[in-house]
């Protein structure tokens, strides 16, 4: 980009990221002086009107979202064909990039973050958002160890008018849910089931399917049963086992029923330690209309 102050405020400084959708830079906003992020969208989907139309809306929602555990959308903007969003800028790592350096992270950290994420998806379902794309590289760990979600440029908001694009199913295939993966609708649970993968890999340092391709790793979610956590780490208990099996259940109905009681589950057990005992919920059958 040879652009470098998009509309006379935000100054880009060093790229610190770059996605299917969008390149991240750390910026500085000259008017309030202050570090931000600033996500610019590439060419090729500033070039679709219906991909800008649902960019633009998404965005706005999201900058409607304020928690401790969501990084805030401060504005969204364009600057001739430059297309952008501004976001809080997060001084730290994203967490792939800390698995990806320590493997394994201790229970302790991987229960604590995985209970901050949960409680910023309860935040954004309270409002109708379901993000679809939870995954360890869109949550930021601060330098103080605190977790944020971040990019929900693909969310659904119950606000929206647009719909997935024919053929195209959102979401990341590692992480994907099962009902996300058969193009089925989605709701809290599969952002419930995203974060579940999330923590199983937080634990073990692995994810549970691998394949020689995005599809076989989807098929994986909806038919396949993963490695049981403790193969890979024996100081996972059998409670946090569960717990974390029943984040991936394939019926999402068999899942923790909100965000806000995956994150009781955490904490409930974080707090016990290796001797709590989880209620994790029983599967139930699936109720199927005629």
């Amino acid at each position: 980009m040879q652009q470098k102050i998009l509309n006379n405020r935000y100054e880009l400084e060093q790229k610190i990221g770059d996605g299917g959708m969008a390149r991240v830079y750390r910026a500085r906003d000259l008017r309030l002086n202050r570090r931000v992020a600033v996500k610019v969208l590439h060419s090729h989907h500033a070039a679709d009107d219906g991909f800008l139309r649902r960019f633009h809306h998404e965005a706005q929602a999201a900058a409607n979202l304020h928690h401790p555990a969501i990084v805030d959308v401060y504005d969204v903007g364009q600057d001739n064909d430059i297309h952008y969003i501004v976001m809080e800028y997060v001084d730290g790592s994203d967490l792939k990039s800390l698995i990806l350096r320590q493997g394994a992270l201790p229970i302790e950290q991987a229960l604590a973050i995985a209970a901050d994420a949960a409680d910023g998806l309860e935040a954004a379902h309270r409002v109708g958002m379901i993000h679809r794309d939870v995954k360890p590289q869109n949550i930021m760990i601060s330098a103080d160890g605190n977790a944020k979600l971040t990019d929900f440029g693909i969310a659904k908001s119950n606000l929206s008018t647009a719909m997935t694009e024919t053929g195209v199913t959102f979401g990341t295939a590692d992480y994907i849910s099962p009902e996300q993966a058969r193009g089925l609708p989605v709701s809290p649970r599969s952002d419930i089931y995203s974060l579940g993968v999330t923590l199983y890999e937080m634990l073990t340092g692995r994810l549970p399917f691998s394949g020689d391709s995005s599809i076989a790793v989807a098929m994986q979610h909806v038919s396949a049963e993963p490695p049981l956590p403790r193969s890979h780490n024996p100081r996972i208990t059998p409670q946090l086992e569960a717990l974390v099996l029943a984040a991936i259940a394939k019926d999402a109905d068999h899942r923790p029923g909100s965000a806000r009681e995956f994150a009781r589950l955490l904490r409930t057990y974080r707090s016990g330690g290796e001797q709590a005992t989880v209620a994790v919920r029983a599967p139930q059958p699936a109720i199927r209309t005629p």
